[in-house]
């Protein structure tokens, strides 16, 4: 179906367009700094969205938000924090997740979305420093 390169792009596009179509504004994607990446930054009312995503094919033997272990949490929340002091933005931060499950079935493809919002919460933000 797709190389993993490949398919992780295809599923950004098909979380940027899951989220678009729920009045998410998009702000920018793949955001890199020395501590890591963000996938999509979005904004929606008065919130910042930073979102991974997850992209798997069926028959994966784990849930793809399960990869976004506590490690992973905190170098999002560090670059969140760079975007934030680089661009001045004014908006209450939120780290999602998204999860695209592709599955193939006679000759098409279809997916799956599981949009996970506050994803971080339990996560001490001031623990990252």
């Amino acid at each position: 179906m797709f190389d993993s390169l490949k398919m992780g792009k295809k599923g950004e596009d098909v979380a940027v367009c899951y989220l678009e179509s729920r009045g998410y504004k998009i702000l920018g994607r793949n955001y890199r700094i020395r501590y890591g990446e963000i996938d999509i930054i979005a904004e929606k009312g008065d919130c910042i969205v930073f979102v991974e995503v997850k992209t798997r094919r069926a028959g994966t033997p784990f849930i793809a938000a399960e990869a976004v272990d506590t490690i992973k949490q905190k170098k999002i929340i560090k670059t969140a924090m760079m975007y934030l002091s680089q661009t001045g933005a004014g908006l209450q931060p939120r780290f999602d997740v998204i999860a695209v499950l592709f599955d193939k079935k006679l000759g098409r493809c279809d997916y799956t979305v599981d949009h996970i919002e506050n994803a971080f919460e339990g996560v001490d933000f001031f623990e990252t420093f």
